[in-house]
């Protein structure tokens, strides 16, 4: 079992350094919607109890929001 909670450690942490060299080429609009998409998600996940279709319809709304924050 601490074999399978160390791949999971590293293989998350490998996601999150992946993840923050992605946004390095993004305007500020790309990186607000994306921003907005994770906070929404993770909102909608913990709103829901963990439901499916409320994660996603979380990271639409918050991908809208950070899109429109974005414009100003």
């Amino acid at each position: 079992m601490n074999t399978m909670k160390t791949i999971a450690a590293a293989t998350l942490t490998a996601a999150v350094l992946l993840s923050l060299g992605a946004c390095a080429g993004m305007s500020t609009r790309d990186q607000n919607t994306a921003v907005g998409a994770g906070i929404g998600a993770v909102s909608g996940a913990v709103l829901t109890g963990g439901s499916a279709i409320g994660t996603v319809g979380g990271a639409a709304v918050g991908g809208v929001i950070g899109n429109e924050v974005g414009k100003r």
